[in-house]
């Protein structure tokens, strides 16, 4: 048997050092060829890096939401013949709290129990170390930022016998309570159905690969509760004292760090004006009856996008990028739109390109893509990066006024409120409208509000009077 080291690969475009957002196996795993090992996340593109030898791992170069070098050691595996690492040499490179262990205890040779975090892209896929339950850990593991639980409980030894749901819950009383910071493994479903119940994945036992929180893991959960809250007299006012220490790392860490930069760097104005969209939302729906079946249906923002490739022929300060380090303002012909999207892992910004040579249905599908690649983890560096002005939108949950911010190194952001139907004067006459509030924030360094409230007011009288979208 031999030593294989996996060192974090080079993943191109010039990235010195990555982020480890998730683990998909632990110690004493056996793992395949191609099979996936752990995902890195560079800026907020997720990759997964999949093994290219079959082994059992004996350790872990690193823990969820640790940066590592590009070159670093990943993960070391125990393989067939003698690896690619000498015997002698084996002992002494390995990392310190991190050494080979032994196959029935997966415990560190120095006691240490390593734990492993969810994966951003499948919210829960990797797991803990099998071990004694109460062998320290070397360092509170981190947590998913799609998770509003704690963590997972090292599962028990090996050979110990697998219980059912059912027989792990007893009375409503958990059978054993996590720490904090150990993980509770669960897909991004089970969790929601937990937040959406008010149940603490923490106080579940799961029956899954590596102690997985199923759904009937949540029922047996909620049955036994059931019980106990039969035999308190279903009180619903119960005193609670329990606290969750969620860490900021991965997706999460990255949209934190961008929007710190962009308030710090941007000195934000904003500028609302509500906008008569009656007329716009008549020609939407005209052009979905007609061509919803055989072009898709079209949603509200194709629509404003065009206006704003249209209004931006006029105002192409507001269509750039500021370089302020160097003091140069890029003035761009191409309309790279960033489509604010939310997943479940947080708000990203993919990137609708040509924005300018596209027809509706054109956009209406791109931005159908890039919404799906995104809420799958699938969207590449490439879509999530170069654009030159952003929509943000909340939908149906938009309200009456916002005040985005901006996407550096963008100047200018436009956010979509509600639609609202209200009486309004038309003619003399009070008649019902649907009117809606553009809410938008513009880099004060390089856009007079002036050239900003022009804008938008170019953006509204096409909205108002949609036929001038298709003028050339």
């Amino acid at each position: 048997m031999g030593i294989h080291i996996i060192k974090m690969p080079d993943i191109g475009e010039g990235i010195a050092e990555v982020e480890l957002v998730g683990w998909h196996v632990k110690v004493g795993d056996t793992v395949a060829e191609d099979q996936p090992l752990a995902d890195v996340m560079t800026d907020k593109a997720t990759v997964e890096i999949p093994s290219p030898v079959v082994g059992k791992v004996i350790s872990l170069g690193g823990d969820v939401g640790q940066v590592m070098a590009v070159g670093g050691e990943l993960i070391r595996l125990e393989v067939e013949g003698e690896g690619n690492v000498k015997a002698g040499a084996a002992a002494a490179a390995a990392p310190a709290g991190k050494a080979a262990v032994p196959a029935a205890g997966g415990i560190a040779a120095d006691g240490a129990q390593r734990a492993g975090g969810p994966s951003l892209v499948e919210s829960g896929v990797a797991a803990s170390t099998p071990g004694a339950a109460s062998a320290p850990a070397t360092s509170p593991p981190a947590k998913s930022s799609s998770s509003a639980s704690t963590s997972a409980s090292a599962s028990g030894p090996a050979s110990a016998p697998a219980k059912s749901p059912a027989a792990r819950q007893s009375g409503g009383a958990p059978a054993a309570v996590r720490q904090p910071g150990e993980k509770p493994l669960a897909s991004p479903a089970v969790r929601k159905r937990a937040w959406d119940l008010g149940v603490e994945l923490r106080y579940v036992q799961g029956s899954g690969p590596a102690g997985r929180i199923l759904h009937e893991d949540l029922d047996a959960w909620l049955q036994g509760q059931g019980a106990a809250s039969s035999a308190r007299g279903g009180s619903a006012y119960v005193e609670r004292n329990d606290e969750d220490a969620v860490p900021v790392i991965g997706l999460r860490r990255k949209i934190a760090q961008k929007m710190a930069e962009s308030k710090r760097r941007i000195p934000h104005f904003s500028y609302v004006e509500e906008i008569d969209v009656t007329e716009l939302e008549d020609l939407r729906v005209q052009l979905n009856a007609k061509w919803g079946e055989s072009r898709g249906k079209l949603t509200l923002l194709p629509l404003l996008a065009r206006a704003m490739v249209v209004a931006l022929r006029d105002f192409p300060q507001i269509n750039a990028r500021y370089d302020d380090e160097a003091g140069v303002v890029t003035r761009y012909g191409a309309v790279h739109i960033g489509i604010a999207t939310q997943s479940d892992g947080g708000l990203m910004v993919p990137v609708m390109r040509h924005a300018e040579a596209r027809d509706l249905w054109s956009m209406a599908a791109e931005i159908n893509r890039l919404a799906q690649a995104v809420r799958s983890g699938s969207a590449g560096r490439d879509e999530l990066s170069g654009s030159t002005i952003t929509i943000t939108s909340l939908g149906p949950l938009g309200g009456i006024v916002t005040t985005p911010v901006i996407n550096h190194p963008e100047v200018g952001i436009v956010g979509v409120n509600r639609i609202v139907e209200r009486p309004a004067f038309r003619n003399g006459a009070v008649v019902a409208r649907k009117l809606m509030n553009l809410s938008s924030s513009f880099d004060h360094r390089v856009v007079d509000g002036m050239d900003a409230a022009r804008f938008i007011q170019a953006v509204r009288a096409l909205l108002e009077q949609p036929a001038l979208l298709f003028v050339e």
